[in-house]
């Protein structure tokens, strides 16, 4: 998968609710329910229901830091 291929899956999700799992590393991990908000060259902006800005990478993505359930 690219970068490309995952931007254009991702914009057209723009304005509805996802499920984000993100991997912290050693057993760590963290789950958001967000609204994909903005997509940039390089990053993707996520906006949680408490009006707070998340970002991720395209790259977390590829690597499977971060998972994105549709």
């Amino acid at each position: 998968m690219t970068t490309s291929k995952i931007k254009d899956k991702l914009n057209d999700y723009i304005g509805k609710e996802v499920l984000i799992k993100c991997d912290l590393g050693r057993n760590k991990y963290e789950e958001y329910n967000a609204v994909i908000d903005n997509l940039y060259n390089h990053v993707f902006t996520v906006k949680l229901y408490d009006n707070y800005i998340k970002s991720f990478s395209y790259i977390d993505v590829i690597t499977k830091t971060v998972k994105i359930e549709f």
